[in-house]
């Protein structure tokens, strides 16, 4: 059973990341369904690596170039996987009308305009609000974001359907067990959880924990819900592409939260 897992959760490295892992020539598809639940796990990861990248940066250059530096390093991790699926999300949304024009624009490897103006967008909200943090604020905001948002996007595979393209498409997790649900609940909020027991052993009054919890739950649960309500409606369920945008969407939320919140306490 150890090996089984450990071989899922290598699958989940391999498909999100740039990190090599062993060739699994007997790999099946289905088995990405069974490796879902370590998709927050790959985000702490991501987001350790984004974390120590910023300390270290941020010895050697000033902080704003260490946000940089500490962004480029996580981009590069995942090959940009997250933010393709926002650029193509854009177009297809932007620039279709009905669910087969949207998945045609999905599928088309080239950026358009909507894509262009969202990828911009994103990136540069992420950086000025990072940019605006404690530094220690940002190590572990980064880990907890990469962690959450993905643990979002593992929400809407069990709430919605997936959508296949017409012809060949990559493989992708589309079903998952209350258990397997459950697993990745713990890894994703499992950050976030030891930073709010952090913040109580250091003596914070509850008030400052609680509204710490609701101004990063709110703004991630409404754009989770918008979002999901969105493809529901004009695609019938997810893709792969819709699945990075909503990463990448939860993940701004969640430090614009962690922001409001650093500047009121």
């Amino acid at each position: 059973m150890m090996q089984r897992e450990w071989r899922r959760f290598q699958l989940a490295v391999g498909f999100f990341t740039r990190i090599p892992v062993p060739s699994f020539p007997d790999f099946v598809e289905e088995e990405l369904n069974h490796a879902a639940k370590y998709f927050p796990l790959v985000g702490i990861l991501v987001g350790l690596v984004a974390a120590v990248t910023f300390y270290v940066a941020s010895l050697l250059l000033p902080h704003s170039l260490a946000v940089m530096v500490s962004m480029v390093a996580s981009i590069y991790l995942t090959g940009a996987f997250h933010e393709d699926g926002l650029a193509d999300s854009a177009d297809g949304l932007g620039g279709g009308c009905d669910r087969e024009r949207i998945l045609t624009i999905m599928q088309d490897s080239r950026l358009g305009t909507y894509g262009a103006i969202a990828l911009f967008l994103m990136l540069f909200a992420k950086f000025q609000t990072l940019n605006a943090m404690h530094p220690v604020v940002i190590s572990v905001a980064l880990i907890c974001a990469h962690a959450l948002s993905r643990l979002a996007a593992v929400w809407v595979m069990y709430y919605a359907n997936y959508v296949k393209f017409a012809g060949k498409s990559k493989p992708l997790a589309t079903t998952l067990s209350g258990l397997e649900l459950g697993l990745a609940n713990l890894f994703g909020l499992l950050p976030f959880v030891l930073v709010l027991t952090l913040l109580i052993l250091s003596n914070h009054t509850w008030q400052v924990v609680v509204l710490l919890i609701l101004m990063t739950a709110l703004p991630v649960w409404c754009v989770w819900w918008w979002w999901l309500a969105k493809i529901k409606r004009w695609i019938g369920g997810y893709t792969g592409d819709t699945l990075g945008a909503m990463q990448q969407m939860t993940e701004l939320m969640f430090y614009l939260g962690v922001l409001a919140w650093s500047l009121q306490v």
